[in-house]
């Protein structure tokens, strides 16, 4: 007989707290992308090429954590969209001061879910070329050796 996250609890307030413990987990991300533009005179924010905003599940005005591979930065900002196709990833505003264009840079989201959901849960994890095309997608991560 197969085993359920919840065969091991032996009490209904335990459960409840169970249910209702959220964590943060990583949603998606875009690995390695190339910064395009750094506008600092538009409205803060980061734009990226629709396709790659849907192939990482992130939502437009989302909040994303931005680590800059770079120079170390790391900030949030907010998604807007840039047109699909086109590759953009643009930091607006204060972020601009943040980034060169041509630095490669990760972009995460992370979403809150109880540990049930958790236990279910993969991120899409977006694999970009320095072109900002696909190399691929995935929703693991291997294990790290020495």
């Amino acid at each position: 007989m197969e085993l359920t996250p919840f065969d091991n609890i032996r009490s209904t307030d335990t459960l409840i707290e169970i249910l209702h413990m959220q964590i943060t987990l990583l949603k998606g991300k875009l690995h390695m992308a190339s910064v395009t533009q750094a506008e600092l005179w538009y409205d803060g924010s980061c734009a990226i090429d629709k396709d790659l905003v849907e192939l990482a599940g992130f939502r437009e005005f989302e909040q994303i954590d931005i680590y800059n591979v770079d120079n170390g930065e790391r900030f949030h900002t907010y998604v807007i969209l840039a047109e699909p196709g086109s590759g953009t990833i643009s930091m607006n505003g204060a972020a601009a001061r943040k980034v060169q264009v041509g630095d490669r840079v990760i972009i995460a989201a992370y979403g809150q879910m109880n540990e049930a959901q958790a236990d279910e849960f993969k991120p899409k994890l977006v694999y970009l070329n320095k072109d900002n095309s696909v190399e691929r997608t995935t929703n693991t991560i291997p294990v790290q050796k020495d």
